[in-house]
Formats: C-alpha cells, structure tokens, sequence
C-alpha cells in the first residue's frame, strides 16, 4: 500500500521530469511498491519509469504488475531492456508473462532471451495448459545424499544464490530422481556429522508435472507445505512449485468458478482487457441454452390456459411460485459446488445430501409455503380478488410452494454431482441453468396441484 499512498508525489516528479530524485527514490523502495506506483501510468510513462530502475529491480516489480500492464510495457522496451528484464525473471513468472501475450509478441520476447533462459522458457512451454509444469520453476537447490550436515549447509551458502526458496532442500541421486525433501531448519540443527540422507524430517511428497491445477491446490492444502517438488512419471525432478505461485492459482480458479456459475464461460484474461467480440462469445452460449429453457415455461404456460381462463389470478402467484423453486436451487447448487471444491463431500456422498436436502427443502418448502397461503387468506379484499374459496387458492398456494421448492433444492444438488460424475465442471451448474429448469418444473408443478385442489369450484 506504501506505493499508493506515494503516487501524489511521483506524480509530481513526472510531470517536473524530474529523472534523478525519481531514480533514488525508487531504489529505497521494495519492489511491489514500486509496481504499485507504475500500475496506474499510462504506458509511456510506465515505459520512461522503468527504463530508470536498476536491472535486478526491473525485474522484480516487472512480476508483480498485471498482465495487460506486463503486454504495455513489453511494447515500449527495446530489445536490449527487454532482454535484461526477462532474463531476470522467475521462469514460472516468465511463463506466465509468455501465455499471456499475443504469438508475434511472444515470438519477439523468445528472440530476447539468452540461449538457457530459451531453453528452460521452451520446457515450461511444453507442458499442457494449466498443468503443474506451467506453474513450477527449475530455479531449486538439490544436494547429494551422501553429503555430512555441515558440509551440506555449506553447499547451501556457495550454491544458494538466485534460488527461488531455500526453505526446502531436494535429496537427488546421480540421476536426477528425488529422494528425499529436507527442510533447512531440519539441516541446521542436525548433528555436522550427520548425513543428510539419515535426517528424518518428514513425509516426501511431490507433484506430477501433468497434474492440473486444482490438484496442485489440493496438494498444498492437504500437505500445508511451502513448496512442492515437480517430478516426471519416472521420478525426476523437474522443478518446484512454492505457495505464492499457488496463490495465484487458487485465484484464478476461483474467478474461473464464479464466472461460470454466473451462467457464462470462463474468461481467459482481465475483464478490460477482452474484446468485445470475445466477451460476447463467451455470454451467448448458455444465455442462448437459457433463453431455450424459458421457452419451455412459455409452453408449460400455454398448456393451463384454460385453468388460467377459468381463474385469471392464479396467475399473478406464478412469478411468486418458481422464483421460490429458482432461489433454493440456486442456494443448493452454491452449496454443493462449494462443498465439492473444498472436498467437504465427495461423490460418494450423493445419496446423504439427496436426503439432507429432500428435508432441507420440505421444511423450507412448508415455512414459505404457510408464508403465502397466509398471504392470500389475510389480505385485505381477499374474496373480490380470488373469490369465494380463497381459501381453496390459499392452500394450492402452500402446496405448491413446497413441491417447487423441494424439487429445486433436491434438483440444485444433484446436479453438481451429476456434472462432476461425468466429468465436467460442477460449476457449470450454474444458478441461471438451475433457475430456467425449475422455471419449466414450476409452473408444472404449480398449475396440476392448483387444478386438483380447486377443480370443480366456481370462481
């Protein structure tokens, strides 16, 4: 926040251009603060800004700006500036910087980079979209087993430098495959004597360099680890991955979760930053599923008209009817997409939550129920408005208030186990497609009871 609450003042440097005061302010300044002040600027003098900072420390606060930010600067360095900065970046970073940017952009960037940095970007690159080699950097610190305590820790200090974490130490064999994981609290303290391979810190667990990101997430919080090794299917270790990396990529799945289950495919990039062509795409296709659905209530409509001819109110309680089914469904849905997520249920457990929630919404069906038939047999002027059996119309009300509103809290919760069965997103089981298909049940549901109740009765 320091970088925020600073900006008057640089404002006032840029536009004096004043170079020298901007250049020794910002070298006392920690990096992210530093992105924070050049977020905001427009991308020429984002660009004259960053062309003041020293190498190291262009790099560092280049990480920590956005994406679209990352793409405006990327077009105003020169290729030298710009090799200087890459270079210097986490390759993970790096990696991400290079998915982002248009191809000829990322062409341009590949030319900038030294031969190994190249290579490491190209191994990065390989790997499928989302999966864990994408997020893992090789920039790690491994040691031979046979190694004595003391001698190890003195490994460390020569070799350490640049490394991405030294929380964590990785035991190799002359072939590359892991071992064993150390923690350097655990080094420190052992016996110099001892040989690294006998210290017993705790449970070696890696990540599979395929593994999507979810698992990765779910690797972190079941193991509570700072970093995790990223290894190939015959055991060699390929790279880590730390928690601040995991960070990024619980939120980008979250975004990704909430935005589908506003009824709507995910996005790829910020918000500002997706053409209007592409944010239409990505909305047409479940609004076009949805508008279909509705059409289906109209139909469900058009069958009871007769029923609404012969009592024209009944009606007006049809908004009153699914908007109640709609509703707990949706709450349901949140629920147990929730609950999947964080792996409060499993598969498994489909048939507790059908019956927890065939209860949940009986009783929630009855209390909205009562609610409404209270409504209609208390209202003031109740028998020129629904005639001479309102009460009649008051108890079709009530009942079919509770059908719908079991019927949408059971369907809402199965059908994040049924998307999950077959493999696709529960989040795509989103409150809109919950909402229309209760809509159409609704109204079905919400006209038979009404016609059963009050056939015969003369309005």
């Amino acid at each position: 926040m320091l970088g925020n609450l600073l900006k008057p003042e640089f404002d006032e440097l840029i536009q004096a251009r004043d170079w020298n005061s901007l250049r020794e302010a910002f070298t006392e300044m920690d990096p992210a603060d530093v992105a924070e002040v050049i977020e905001d600027l427009p991308a020429k003098d984002s660009g004259v800004l960053f062309r003041l900072l020293p190498r190291d420390m262009a790099a560092q606060s280049f990480e920590y700006l956005p994406p679209h930010q990352q793409s405006e600067l990327v077009s105003t360095l020169g290729n030298e500036e710009l090799k200087n900065v890459l270079n210097e970046m986490a390759p993970d970073d790096r990696t991400r910087l290079l998915e982002e940017l248009p191809a000829e952009v990322t062409r341009r960037v590949l030319t900038t980079l030294s031969p190994a940095e190249l290579k490491v970007a190209r191994e990065l690159l390989g790997y499928p979209e989302r999966s864990a080699g994408r997020y893992m950097t090789p920039e790690f610190l491994t040691l031979p087993g046979n190694l004595p305590a003391s001698a190890a820790i003195e490994y460390v200090r020569t070799h350490g430098q640049g490394r991405e974490t030294l929380n964590v130490l990785y035991i190799v064999d002359e072939r590359g495959r892991l071992l064993d994981d150390l923690r350097l609290a655990a080094l420190v303290l052992a016996r110099p004597d001892t040989r690294i391979s006998d210290i017993h810190d705790r449970q070696l667990v890696s990540i599979p360099a395929t593994a999507d990101r979810e698992e990765i997430i779910t690797f972190f919080e079941k193991y509570d680890r700072v970093a995790l090794p990223v290894t190939d299917s015959q055991g060699g270790l390929l790279g880590i991955i730390t928690v601040d990396d995991v960070l990024d990529v619980a939120e980008e799945e979250a975004t990704e979760d909430i935005q589908r289950m506003g009824g709507m495919e995910a996005l790829e990039a910020p918000y500002l930053d997706i053409g209007l062509t592409e944010m239409l795409r990505k909305r047409v296709g479940w609004l076009t599923v949805l508008f279909f659905g509705q059409m289906f209530t109209a139909t469900a409509m058009a069958h009871y008209q007769d029923a609404i001819a012969q009592a024209v109110f009944l009606s007006s309680f049809v908004p009153l009817i699914i908007s109640s089914g709609g509703n707990s469904g949706s709450q349901a849905t949140s629920l147990i997409i929730r609950a999947l997520a964080v792996r409060d249920v499993s598969l498994k457990d489909w048939w507790r939550v059908a019956v927890r929630e065939s209860t949940s919404g009986v009783a929630l069906g009855v209390f909205l129920g009562v609610l409404g038939a209270l409504r209609i047999v208390l209202w003031p002027g109740r028998e020129q408005l629904y005639g001479p059996h309102y009460v009649w119309v008051g108890i079709a009300v009530g009942f079919s208030v509770i059908g719908v509103v079991t019927f949408g809290t059971l369907c809402g919760s199965m059908l994040p186990f049924l998307l999950r069965r077959l493999g696709l997103d529960p989040a795509a089981a989103s409150a809109p497609f919950v909402a229309t298909l209760v809509d159409v049940t609704g109204v079905v549901i919400y006209f038979t009871v009404a016609s059963t109740i009050l056939a015969g009765r003369a309005f």
